[in-house]
């Protein structure tokens, strides 16, 4: 049977196993075909080399996201295209929702709610902000899955071939087409070790400052060693 979803997850030097992220989409498949792909950014393939399940896709691409994901985007056999961070686990009945929402109207693209797997109040204060920033300006980011049809992922060329803001951009070029995004309200549980480790309020005004220079039209080449040299 052909896949109807096709998810997508890039990789680079992730020190996880990668195995109980396929368990678990495996788990809320509820009768969908699903498609796994996972693409490894490292030169060594070091994070798909240490995947064990079977029925998984495994790529090799270049390193950079927007690369790697437009590398399995063009893989992938799925009528509809869900891309993954390695950190999120999505919420139960995710792929029927992405069908469903992907067939109604003139919906193209579409993305979750966020949280956080942190009971701290600043952290669930965050996703909040998140949530409505997306629900607002209609452009959600990266880490809440992003879904797109695949004809029209297709017919805008994929994710801008850049080294940073590519989950911004893409939605932000939708939008601008004057084409449907969905954000639904089912949430996608993403990881704050980031956050937890570098510092909740620095890692946030860091982000927030490289969202914002970017829509005020700092290049995402300027962006990424800014980026970088405040990690």
């Amino acid at each position: 049977m052909a896949p109807s979803v096709s998810v997508i997850i890039p990789v680079l030097r992730e020190t996880r196993p990668l195995d109980p992220l396929i368990d678990h989409l495996l788990q809320i498949a509820d009768g969908v075909p699903v498609e796994m792909i996972i693409v490894d950014g490292s030169p060594d393939e070091e994070s798909i080399k240490a995947v064990s399940r079977e029925g998984v896709t495994l790529l090799a691409a270049p390193a950079g996201r927007a690369r790697q994901m437009n590398a399995a985007a063009a893989a992938a056999a799925g009528a509809h295209l869900l891309f993954l961070h390695a950190d999120t686990l999505l919420p139960p009945g995710a792929f029927r929702r992405i069908e469903q929402t992907l067939s109604q109207g003139d919906c193209v693209a579409g993305a979750f709610d966020l949280r956080y797997n942190s009971e701290r109040l600043s952290m669930r204060l965050i996703a909040r902000v998140a949530c409505l920033r997306s629900r607002l300006t209609r452009i959600p980011y990266g880490d809440q899955a992003q879904f797109f049809r695949r004809d029209y992922f297709e017919k805008i060329c994929g994710f801008a071939d850049i080294p940073l803001m590519e989950d911004v951009e893409i939605m932000r070029r939708v939008k601008d087409r004057g084409d449907s995004i969905s954000i639904l309200h089912e949430a996608v549980v993403t990881s704050a070790r980031r956050q937890e480790k570098e510092g909740i309020v620095y890692c946030t005004l860091r982000n927030w400052t490289i969202v914002t220079m970017y829509f005020l039209g700092m290049s995402p080449e300027r962006l990424v060693r800014f980026y970088r040299n405040h990690r």
